[in-house]
């Protein structure tokens, strides 16, 4: 087994401003923080070789504005979700295909359009996955998003829809309760408040969280991710620099990703999804338990899916995550297993996992400001995706 991963350093952090309708082009938000993670990485833009990037701002305009004649690595691993591009670099760097890369992550709320209204509490739903041609009469294998057909008759329009019956039954099989989702919620609420760049900064209560408007049942609005302008860079080096690293590089100690595992619904052990065996292929890969994280960045579009990663990482057994968080004091601050430290999508903003990263690589510094905690984490484990998409990594200080 290639354990490629562990050539690999993120030596460079860079997070652009951050705010809800904005205005500012995606591509100077994407510059903002390709420069300050550069920088932080203490190099030029002429030491960058390599760029990846999920879907964004285009590679050869960021490579133009930067000056640097790059290769794009976007791909290279495929079964990363949203964060292949990060993954794809640590492959490049391991390969000597390129030294330093810049990978980045930028987000326009409501696809950057701009109105004359105040800002919505209204999310935006989530772009629908491809949908591939329906044969009538016909019975094969479903592929990752045939389901979809089905879910749109069903008047099942956005994710939320989705992961509410991945939920449903989760409630229905082990008792989970709508106010241990909420536990989740109000923790990282919590942790916003000592974020600055939070969307939301507001302490919440156990009240203010069930009286939210419903969005698809049993997710009220405080279960849905927050939509936000912004940008996140890595630059992902190889392990050769690290002693000449400004910063404290991070280590990459571990990867796992999924992708199909039966589409949406058609899985045997429905409601779990691609987190199953994107963590059962990261711990195949190092000999560290889910006894030795320190802190856990786990996605949370909605908040079903933050127990999902907590069951499939084996932070808990299958069922146990409504009991696990609930009350909110393991996964506090100064918890057991510190949960989005940094508010998380919820109340930070959504940045499709990759601020999830930037933070377990804050902690591991020891450079998180307000919220870093008060015993510095030695392992961290940041992990992205729901459904049929999944990616996570364990990193090391």
């Amino acid at each position: 087994m290639s354990h490629f991963e562990k050539d690999a350093v993120i030596s460079g952090l860079g997070i652009s401003r951050i705010g809800r309708r904005t205005g500012i082009p995606g591509v100077d938000l994407t510059l903002e923080a390709a420069r300050a993670a550069i920088e932080d990485a203490g190099l030029t833009a002429d030491d960058i070789d390599g760029i990846a990037t999920f879907g964004d701002t285009p590679p050869a305009e960021v490579s133009s504005a930067l000056g640097i004649q790059s290769t794009d690595v976007s791909s290279g691993f495929d079964t990363g979700g949203v964060l292949i591009p990060v993954m794809s670099a640590f492959r490049a760097v391991s390969e000597r295909r390129v030294r330093h890369v810049l990978v980045y992550r930028t987000v326009a709320m409501l696809g950057g359009a701009m109105t004359n209204q105040p800002a919505s509490p209204m999310l935006n739903p989530l772009a629908s996955p491809p949908v591939e041609p329906h044969i009538p009469g016909t019975r094969r294998k479903l592929k990752p998003f045939e389901d979809i057909d089905e879910l749109v008759a069903a008047h099942s329009y956005s994710a939320a829809n989705w992961l509410a019956m991945h939920c449903r039954r989760h409630m229905e099989l082990y008792g989970t309760t709508k106010e241990q989702l909420g536990w989740l919620a109000i923790n990282s609420r919590r942790n916003a408040g000592l974020n600055p760049r939070a969307a939301y900064r507001e302490p919440m209560t156990m009240y203010d969280y069930l009286a939210a408007r419903p969005v698809s049942t049993p997710f009220g609005l405080f279960d849905c991710d927050v939509p936000i302008d912004g940008s996140i860079a890595l630059v992902v080096s190889h392990s050769d620099y690290t002693a000449d690293c400004p910063s404290p590089a991070v280590k990459v100690e571990a990867i796992g990703g999924a992708f199909g595992s039966g589409g949406w619904f058609h899985r045997d052990d429905f409601p779990k999804m691609a987190s199953v065996e994107a963590a059962n292929e990261m711990w195949s890969r190092t000999d560290l338990t889910p006894s030795d994280v320190n802190v856990a960045e786990l996605y949370d579009g909605f908040t079903y899916l933050t127990f999902a990663w907590l069951e499939a990482l084996g932070f808990c057994a299958d069922g146990e995550a409504g009991p696990f968080v609930d009350g909110a004091a393991r996964i506090a601050l100064d918890g057991t297993l510190p949960l989005n430290t940094y508010g998380g999508q919820l109340s930070a903003g959504r940045m499709h996992g990759y601020w999830l990263v930037h933070e377990a690589c804050l902690q591991l510094r020891g450079q998180a400001g307000d919220r870093q905690l008060a015993r510095r984490p030695e392992v961290a484990v940041a992990a992205a995706g729901g459904g049929p998409i999944a990616g996570c990594m364990l990193l090391t200080s």
